[in-house]
């Protein structure tokens, strides 16, 4: 097939921005899943992973009984193929993968296991390969069928619609619209100039008036890069530049603008032009622009149709194709399995990882299309290989730490549930050097409680049965959190720095002690007391069963059962002691750095 040479036409409402609270997901997404358990190779072996290392990890994952608790998943990340595509199929590479993944989906099937694989939704996975599925789904697709795959992890590298990972970054030219002036609406009746910055409206974020060289205009028209840890998850992640327009006859009008395009972050050349909102919004553009010189040039747009109602009109000037684009694209691979199983193919469930490091914001989108979407890029960029077992850290400048991770998935979780799928701080990093037992621990019981997929992601020839690892990883009281029936990812409700919004402020000083709650099957709830800093706290920190409630009750099984019980029969997660609780206050004086008590309450 050929490749597109400019982002394709959306003609599916399903696509586009004012969908994407609508609860509809696409057709071939299967909902009620619970999150993804296994193992995937990149943090143990990058893309040196062979078949006789994925063998002997299977082999670890039964030897250790980790299967008989939900690790099924054996994941194969990027390294795994052929540079280039044979017959414009993909292959796999024969000195890492002599047998072919079909021979390997069926000896990991024979193990009551599941197969895993990778791709990119760009040309070329991350390492290199030119063997991404853009403009190859339904071959692709096809290809996965026919080797028996049980899940798939895809990439956002080399995309040529962002300016993502090793893509062009000029690309950002597609995911901003351009510096906007004024405008001008002539029809139905009007005849009128608006300036950009005094008669417009700035919605949403990201949008900005600014001035330069004595000129002011808006920019910054588009969504925020989630990929970093710099912006919150949480709340309208785009810019719009708005105008209320009144008409006093319905009909059609010429609509111009006085603009200016770049090709970076900020201003680019992709407008949307529409009129109203949700379901009802009508677009009229949806283009590049002509380029103007620079982007401090201000130039004249064609003419551009559009058709106003009677009364007022809200006209939107925006560009939201960056999360359009990426929804689209991992939407055709999924259309892609859907068009082979209704061509015969056996019909299999196969899960889909998003990952495209939260660029585009997936928690707004991911659940249309997807089973889990990364929030952020990588958890760590020392990944190690045969004999190295790379390096994990707990905090750092960027995304790579476990509290990186979790300061954004804390605050995510209305966007996760059985009805839409997984938020996904990446994969685990107990085992690998730099985490001690504590910080281990602690990582489990984050990962858990934020109902993240649980993807071992070590060297499992390193770990023996009863040691402080295996006792970590195989938790089970900890993963029945993970995997409950209920599927509520735990709320944060209460924090040392934060009082008032515990649950939806962005928090990134460490220095903090939170409280997790989360609501079970059974009625019970779980309450996790996490100590982020790295320095031991003696602080007592104290919940009660009315602020448990008061932030739960829409999501447990019998809120009024648990706030109105006499006593409370309470288990220790980590050392399986239970105690009794008559007062429904639930407090622990002090917390060992990095350290994490996660408790089971059972109302009596």
């Amino acid at each position: 097939m050929k490749l597109s040479e400019r982002p394709m036409e959306i003609t599916d409402k399903a696509f586009r921005y004012d969908s994407f609270t609508d609860g509809a997901v696409v057709s071939g997404k299967i909902t009620g899943r619970l999150p993804a358990m296994g193992w995937n190779s990149w943090n143990a072996f990058g893309s040196g992973n062979t078949e006789a290392l994925t063998k002997e990890m299977a082999k670890k994952i039964v030897e250790l009984g980790l299967d008989k608790l939900g690790y099924k998943y054996i994941v194969l990340d990027d390294g795994c193929y052929k540079p280039e595509r044979v017959n414009g199929l993909l292959s796999n590479e024969e000195e890492k993968f002599p047998s072919g993944f079909k021979a390997l989906a069926d000896h990991l099937h024979s193990m009551g296991l599941k197969f895993g694989m990778y791709n990119d939704i760009g040309t070329n996975l991350c390492a290199g390969a030119a063997v991404g599925t853009c403009g190859h789904e339904m071959e692709d697709a096809q290809t996965y069928i026919d080797w028996d795959i049980d899940f798939i992890k895809v990439d956002n590298c080399y995309y040529l619609w962002d300016n993502a990972t090793f893509s062009n970054s000029e690309n950002a030219k597609y995911t901003y619209a351009s510096a906007i002036k004024s405008i001008c609406v002539k029809g139905c009746g009007l005849d009128l100039l608006y300036d950009a910055c005094d008669d417009g409206i700035v919605f949403g974020n990201g949008a900005v008036v600014t001035e330069e060289a004595g000129v002011k205009f808006v920019k910054g028209i588009g969504t925020y890069d989630g990929t970093g840890p710099d912006n919150t998850p949480v709340g309208i992640l785009s810019g719009e530049l708005r105008f209320d327009i009144s008409a006093d006859e319905a009909g059609e009008a010429d609509l111009t603008l006085m603009y200016a395009t770049g090709r970076e972050p900020e201003t680019g050349c992709w407008l949307q032009v529409a009129i109203g909102e949700g379901e009802n919004a009508e677009y009229f553009y949806d283009d590049l622009l002509p380029e103007s010189e620079n982007k401090t040039t201000f130039i004249e747009s064609p003419a551009i149709k559009i058709k106003l109602n009677k009364g007022k009109n809200i006209l939107r000037l925006m560009n939201h194709r960056r999360q359009e684009n990426t929804l689209y694209s991992y939407a055709e691979l999924v259309k892609g399995f859907e068009e082979a199983f209704r061509n015969g193919s056996p019909r299999k469930d196969i899960l889909l990882s998003i990952c495209e490091w939260g660029k585009t914001q997936p928690q707004n989108w991911g659940y249309k299309v997807g089973d889990s979407w990364r929030i952020l890029n990588d958890i760590t960029f020392q990944v190690g290989s045969d004999g190295d077992p790379g390096h994990a850290n707990w905090s750092g400048d960027y995304t790579t730490g476990v509290t990186n991770q979790y300061n954004k998935a804390v605050i995510m979780d209305e966007f996760a549930g059985l009805s839409k799928g997984w938020n996904d701080p990446d994969m685990m990093m107990i085992g690998m050097n730099g985490m001690d037992e504590t910080m281990c621990k602690s990582h489990m019981a984050m990962w858990c409680l934020l109902n993240s997929p649980l993807m071992l992601g070590l060297d499992l020839r390193r770990v023996e049965k009863g040691d402080p690892i295996h006792k970590i990883i195989s938790n089970k009281e900890l993963i029945d959190l993970n995997q409950d029936a209920l599927g509520v990812q735990a709320k944060r409700i209460y924090s040392t720095l934060e009082s008032v919004n515990p649950d939806k402020v962005y928090l990134r000083d460490n220095k903090r002690i939170d409280v997790l709650a989360k609501p079970l099957s059974d009625g019970s709830v779980a309450v996790g007391f996490i100590n982020l800093d790295t320095e031991s706290s003696h602080e007592k920190i104290c919940v009660d069963k009315s602020l448990i409630c008061k932030l739960l009750r829409s999501k447990m099984r019998n809120p009024e059962a648990f706030e109105k019980a006499s006593s409370y029969s309470v288990k220790d997660l980590w050392s399986g002691d239970v105690f009794v609780n008559e007062s429904g206050r639930f407090e622990v004086p002090e917390l060992k750095a990095c350290d994490t008590v996660v408790w089971r309450i059972y109302p009596q």
